[in-house]
């Protein structure tokens, strides 16, 4: 009977100690879900001083410029103002254009810009009546189109150019007409003839010419080059085996001038057969050197980029009334920005600078573009 009561106690003992020992010990915790998020301290969650500006950042745009054609050194340089602006503002900014002058397949860069849903096309058109539905449709989707060298366009937000294009070409006449002494024959050449701001260059200066130097007699106009130098240069070989007697010859594109003077050049022509138009040194710069290429005219299409992009960026920012007559977009030849007085409808979407520059083998140690 003692050793039961002995063994029943032990065992009372070692139940007591257990429930002692399970009550003193924590209950595991159930682990976190798997798609809990990772706890951070206080410094990692926290923004950093320099991520937390007084206002919010602006916006970053997709702003695609379309010209001509690409592979030429105009559209090259413009291209320059293009990078510039990225670099300066931070937005994204392109260059998109065909490999030749043609108005069909610039439409179809501008329809791929559409389906990319850029915020804004600025556009530089062989054809602005070609691109007139497509840009009717960017414009439908909200997107911002702004144009150059096509004064005609409706289709836009806004267009700006360079300068009174009529006074730009009657400029360039008068340089012409001087070197042709008042006299004799000249021709005169455009890329196409669609190609608005190049029509009236041609234009001014042809009318300029019947009223200042009336012994000049012009025997071909806008004759088409396509903005190709070769094809500048064949045109003038032919022009000079048709008239023996040609004296000027006053071209509207990049390329049209170098190609007559390369022609005058190797016709051993220099100083009898006068040549203006134009131009970059960086295209002419040899003719007007060798006399081949009397002067050329030019704005940098560098400036032309950024100030096209500067107004789509305004647009964008809800500044939209803020551009208008004497606005200074900041540009070089664009501070003080005058309504186009040629266009009677809606001329408030019509602006030009003062942004022209004449060359000479004087002075074209000044451009190095």
């Amino acid at each position: 009977m003692k050793k039961v009561l002995i063994l029943v106690l032990s065992i009372i003992m070692v139940a007591s100690l257990a429930l002692l020992t399970a009550c003193s010990t924590p209950a595991p915790q159930p682990s976190a879900p798997a798609s809990a998020p990772a706890v951070e301290s206080s410094a990692a969650a926290a923004p950093s001083e320099s991520a937390q500006p007084s206002e919010a950042p602006a916006k970053k745009y997709k702003i695609a410029t379309v010209v001509k054609l690409v592979g030429i050194g105009w559209f090259d340089r413009m291209e320059e103002g293009l990078k510039k602006f990225a670099a300066d503002t931070g937005h994204e900014t392109f260059m998109q254009g065909p490999p030749k002058a043609d108005a069909a397949l610039q439409v179809q860069i501008i329809e791929d810009l559409i389906a990319q849903k850029v915020d804004a096309i600025c556009v530089v058109p062989f054809s602005p009546e070609a691109v007139e539905p497509v840009l009717k449709k960017a414009r439908e989707k909200g997107i911002v189109v702004i144009g150059h060298e096509a004064d005609n366009l409706v289709n836009v937000d806004f267009d700006i150019e360079a300068f009174d294009n009529k006074a730009y070409g009657a400029e360039l006449m008068k340089i012409l007409g001087d070197k042709m002494g008042g006299e004799g024959k000249y021709a005169t050449t455009v890329g196409a003839v669609t190609a608005k701001s190049q029509n009236q260059w041609e234009e001014g200066g042809v009318e300029y010419q019947e009223a200042n130097f009336k012994n000049m007699q012009l025997v071909e106009r806008k004759i088409e080059t396509y903005d190709e130098q070769k094809k500048a240069e064949e045109i003038m070989t032919e022009l000079l085996k048709k008239y023996p007697d040609l004296k000027g010859f006053q071209g509207a594109t990049s390329q049209d001038a170098p190609g007559a003077a390369a022609a005058v050049e190797k016709a051993g022509l220099i100083g009898k057969v006068h040549v203006v138009g134009t131009s970059l040194v960086s295209i002419a710069g040899k003719y007007l050197e060798s006399g081949a290429l009397d002067a050329i005219a030019f704005w940098d299409p560098a400036d032309a980029g950024y100030a096209m992009n500067k107004l789509a960026t305004m647009i964008l920012d809800g500044k939209k009334d803020q551009i208008k007559e004497g606005l200074d977009l900041g540009v070089p030849g664009y501070e003080k920005l005058i309504y186009n007085s040629g266009i009677t409808e809606n001329k408030e979407k019509y602006l030009y600078g003062a942004a022209w520059k004449i060359v000479t083998k004087e002075n074209m140690g000044d451009y190095n573009f």
